[in-house]
């Protein structure tokens, strides 16, 4: 029946979430999903809100999200924009932001959601190498011709962190492009380019609940920059949907938002927990790229990842891998509680003899 399709439809390649599979005892380290529950206030604060009052629309603006962004990171409400999710705020930059005649850059090693939204809103794109440590060139994107730049800091797969002053010099040598900064792992060992946007009015930031705030299934994001930015987003979202935000959501993301003790708690244990798998795999003979993230990549000289990969599914562990050029050797592995990694840990040297 695709003869009924678009011709966009048939060009499209969508992109391929995580599995998610349903079996029993599993040590599941492949979506980089947070091991420890979100804030208790949080989840207070949506059981709260199903009430007879479900039968009414959310707020259309999200003002108690966007209050709460703000209050976190001092800058004005009007400088937020909220969303469905960082992958929806992200959709509504790639269409609002990033279509230009020149083309979007960003690495050939990176979110693969990237080149899906390309595809989708037909944005012609361009994609910088990494370097052979697989780390972010910046004097390589300013040497090229650009309409707008998109990174993901930490970096995904990779795992590997930008510093500040680099985004600040990208920001500044390229004033006329849009430099949107992808933080989804920001919290496991970055420190966030938000400020840099009250300087720098071309420069936009987007985090997400799914990670640091334990919040994978509400589905709740924003991004952050001059309300020029911002204007546009709402532009976009309100010419496709005025509800993206349930009320559950928008209570319980304000209220994760404000819950900072847990906040820094729960991450503080993932960082933790991923120092000890690190020196664990490297003891192993794993080579594991620096991370500023609650995932590590990591490859065996002496074993093929797929093969890893499969041999841990069939002991009950699931891991990513990427059959990607430059990356097919590598295992992206979520850092899961202590106990699971200690599982993983053992499960490899069992494999790895």
């Amino acid at each position: 029946m695709s003869a009924y399709w678009s011709d966009l439809v048939h060009r499209l390649t969508p992109y391929v979430p995580g599995e998610q599979p349903k079996m029993a005892n599993l040590v599941k380290l492949n979506t980089n999903e947070n091991p420890y529950g979100p804030s208790p206030k949080a989840l207070a604060a949506i059981a709260a809100e199903t009430n007879d009052t479900l039968r009414l629309y959310p707020d259309p603006n999200s003002d108690l999200f966007k209050q709460a962004v703000a209050r976190f990171f001092s800058v004005t409400p009007a400088s937020v924009f909220v969303g469905n999710g960082s992958d929806e705020v992200l959709a509504h930059v790639f269409l609002g932001l990033l279509k230009h005649d020149k083309p979007l850059l960003f690495p050939d090693i990176t979110y693969s959601f990237y080149p899906v939204y390309c595809g989708l809103y037909e944005i012609d794109y361009a994609t910088v190498p990494l370097d052979a440590q697989f780390g972010i060139r910046i004097d390589d994107y300013l040497a090229q011709d650009a309409g707008a730049i998109i990174l993901a800091n930490p970096n995904a797969p990779t795992s590997r962190l930008l510093p500040l002053a680099d985004i600040e010099r990208l920001a500044a040598g390229k004033p006329d492009c849009v430099i949107v900064i992808d933080e989804a792992y920001i919290d496991f060992g970055g420190e966030s380019a938000v400020p840099l946007t009250q300087r720098h009015p071309n420069l936009l930031v987007i985090q997400t609940l799914s990670k640091s705030r334990s919040l994978a299934g509400l589905r709740a994001g924003f991004a952050i920059g001059h309300p020029a930015l911002i204007e546009a987003l709402e532009r976009v979202k309100n010419s496709f949907n005025s509800y993206p935000l349930d009320r559950m959501t928008i209570a319980g993301a304000a209220a994760a938002m404000d819950d900072v003790a847990w906040f820094d708690a729960t991450r503080q244990r993932v960082i933790a927990s991923r120092d000890t798998l690190t020196a664990s795999l490297q003891a192993l003979g794993f080579e594991v790229l620096p991370s500023a993230a609650n995932f590590i990549f990591a490859r065996h000289p002496a074993r093929d990842g797929l093969e890893l990969a499969q041999a841990l599914r069939a002991r009950g562990i699931i891991v990513r891998h990427f059959k990607l050029p430059r990356i097919d050797q590598f295992l992206r592995i979520t850092i899961g509680t202590d106990e699971q990694c200690a599982i993983l840990s053992t499960t490899l040297a069992e494999i790895l003899g």
